[in-house]
């Protein structure tokens, strides 16, 4: 590993616990920051500003691509340019004026990724409205609740998305009255609308509503409000995180100032593919970023099973992802290693360690071993376009065994981040070729303070020897509230600093590791507290597990789960125990269950769990948790209570064997 360097620098002292209120840690910076926080580039102080002195600096680069598809064929990308844009922007806008709407009303945008949302987007920031994304990944319910709630009074949607948002009436109609469809709208969808009080528009014959017409733009202010973004808790209704011109661009430059003090600076010769929803923070900032040096956003066609194609089309260099999909990668590769040959696996695994073992010596990923590279990698990374040099991981935590995989096997710098909608996005982020942080989200971006605070009743103490507690972040990039609940900004907004609940632990080089989330403990029987996501993150390294939800309450002494297994992996160790069925009929198995529950088991002691950690009972699930059946929010955390009212009569029955077997004495 390399010789240990720190990544943070003190700017405030730690203070002890004083009238009820937890101790705090001392206040902590990026040392990329040492002479301050960056500053935005001049003439830049709202989205707005950010494609403007874009298109004045790029006119003529390519901005906007899809792909052509002919005869249902995809074909290759065809492009608008940044000035090509930018009129439709201007169009765009003046027939929204040219409809009554005024400075300060919401915008939905409903629908997948495309040229369109940006275009739509890029008018709301030109005139001033408030762009409100409602969740694609989201059913009527929450899209109907947001349109009411953020009091939206017209909305753009996908052509397909159409008949859903139609669904949303009459409740929504009260606010929503104009619609404007990406594409076309159908005759029929035209009367439906007329008898549902609504008005709706094609694209094309939107675009004309405004011609002839010129409206002022207004003056945007670095505190206004440009998007509402609706984050599905996990418990409750949705909450429409405010965030305002300022925030936005700070983090933009933050993100740059950062890439480019880790030489991996953006530039116009960038493209980036975008796919990961626009309606989260995390795809929309970085898009920003893209915006902001004149790049390329390429759009992918929606089906999660054609996205390596369409990486193959357009040969991005950015590549950001969820843990889900790069666990989809690597479980890929994996399985054409197993597949390829006992002499290529061979191969692989020796090239796979004298890298590793390069850049464990402190060698970056370029210099490791160019040979092995060219010989045995390079697959992987024409597998991803051959072009890609930056993959960021966000949204939720990545499993070291695969960031460390990546990092050797695509060629390119593989960072995860962390951050909240609330915080704008990127709050830390791993450096390129830095191996001591794997495992971590990385150091503060060089544009926020941190510090954690004490969670007495978890044991978590941030003036230890080991710092550990609630991370809270204090800086321009914040959130200005939540819309209409200002009960909920004042639970989470505490004299200037956010409150994430999330539990860190900084490491000795001033990365942060997420260890636990600070609501989600119970209490057992016998009085032992339980945090449980530290629990499921300990027996997510079971190689055998995709995803398990653990699950104990304060009438019982002991925990169970629910696990989806890897169907792959269960259905080999299946051929090799001489156990037969499909994939549902093994996860009914004695045997199976069995198995996986001694993996758990074992894992759990060589992590040092206490007794009352350690599952006694496992029910194997061959359908995977899913946003469909409501278990998972639209960035994969689980619905806990909506968890344990689907599976309640599996977990009842997993308490009554279990204590019957205790009882007599299996």
């Amino acid at each position: 590993m390399t010789s240990q360097k720190r990544f943070i620098f003190e700017v405030e002292a730690a203070k002890e616990a004083t009238d009820g209120n937890p101790s705090v840690g001392p206040v902590y910076r990026s040392t990329f920051a040492q002479n301050g926080f960056p500053n935005p580039i001049d003439g830049i102080q709202s989205c707005w500003d950010i494609f403007r002195t874009a298109v004045e600096k790029y006119p003529n680069n390519r901005m906007l691509g899809r792909r052509e598809i002919s005869n249902g064929k995809a074909g290759k990308y065809v492009w608008k340019t940044y000035k090509e844009v930018y009129d439709i922007v201007i169009k765009l806008g003046n027939s929204l004026r040219s409809c009554g709407i005024k400075e300060g009303e919401k915008c939905g945008i409903y629908g997948i990724n495309c040229c369109e949302w940006i275009i739509s987007m890029e008018a709301c920031n030109a005139h001033g409205l408030y762009c409100v994304p409602l969740y694609d990944t989201l059913g009527a319910g929450a899209v109907e609740f947001i349109i009411s709630h953020a009091e939206v009074s017209i909305a753009f949607v996908e052509e397909k998305k159409i008949p859903e948002l139609f669904k949303t009436c009459p409740n929504s109609t009260k606010y929503m009255k104009t619609v404007v469809s990406f594409g076309g709208v159908k005759p029929k969808q035209k009367e439906e609308a007329e008898k549902l009080g609504l008005v709706i528009h094609s694209w094309d014959e939107f675009l004309k509503l405004g011609e002839g017409k010129q409206y002022e733009l207004p003056i945007k202010k670095p505190s206004d409000i440009c998007t509402i973004m609706y984050t599905s808790g996990t418990t409750g209704d949705p909450k429409g995180v405010m965030i305002s011109n300022e925030s936005i661009v700070t983090i933009t430059t933050g993100v740059m100032h950062f890439l480019g003090n880790v030489n991996a600076s953006l530039s116009e010769k960038d493209v980036y593919i975008s796919y990961l929803p626009l309606a989260h923070v995390f795809d929309r900032a970085i898009e920003e970023c893209i915006i902001q040096v004149g790049g390329s956003i390429g759009f992918w066609r929606g089906d999660v099973k054609l996205l390596i194609e369409d990486l193959g089309e357009l040969k991005p260099s950015i590549f950001c992802a969820v843990p889900r999909v790069l666990d989809r990668v690597y479980t890929g590769l994996q399985q054409k290693l197993s597949g390829g040959g006992f002499f290529k696996k061979k191969v692989f695994d020796v090239a796979f360690s004298y890298k590793f073992g390069n850049m464990k010596k402190g060698q970056s990923h370029v210099a490791a071993s160019p040979f092995c590279d060219k010989l045995v990698f390079n697959k992987v990374k024409q597998g991803l376009g051959g072009n890609v040099r930056i993959i960021l991981s966000g949204a939720a935590p990545l499993a070291s065994h695969i960031e460390s995989f990546l990092r050797v096997v695509a060629c390119c710098n593989v960072l995860q981040g962390y951050g909240l909608t609330e915080s704008c996005a990127g709050t830390f982020a791993t450096f390129p070729d830095e191996l001591d942080m794997l495992g971590t989200v990385g150091p503060p971006v060089p544009n926020v303070d941190i510090r954690l605070e004490s969670v007495p009743e978890m044991n978590y103490d941030a003036l230890g020897s080991t710092p550990r507690g609630e991370i809270c972040i204090r800086g321009k990039t914040l959130f200005s509230g939540y819309y209409k609940r200002e009960d909920l900004t004042k639970e989470v907004f505490i004299d200037g600093w956010l409150h994430t609940g999330d539990v860190g632990e900084w490491q000795p080089n001033g990365s942060m590791k997420i260890i636990d989330r600070k609501k989600n403990i119970f209490k057992l029987a016998q009085g032992e507290y339980v945090a449980v996501e530290n629990l499921e993150n300990v027996y997510s390294q079971v190689e055998v597990i995709e995803s398990i939800w653990v699950y104990g309450n304060s009438f019982e002494s002991f925990l169970v789960a629910i696990a989806n297994p890897a169907q792959q992996t269960l259905e080999r160790w299946a051929v090799e125990n001489v156990v037969n069925g499909d994939f549902n009929s093994i996860c009914q198995n004695a045997k199976a269950k069995a198995f996986i529950l001694g993996e758990l088991v074992k894992t759990a002691k060589e992590n040092k769990l206490k007794g009352f950690e350690i599952i006694k009972d496992v029910h194997l699930e061959p359908v995977a948790f899913d946003m469909e059946r409501d278990l998972l929010t639209p960035t994969y955390k689980k619905k806990r209570p909506q968890l344990l009212k689907y599976y309640q009569n599996v977990i009842d029955e997993m308490y009554k064997t279990t204590k019957e077997s205790l009882a007599s004495g299996q």
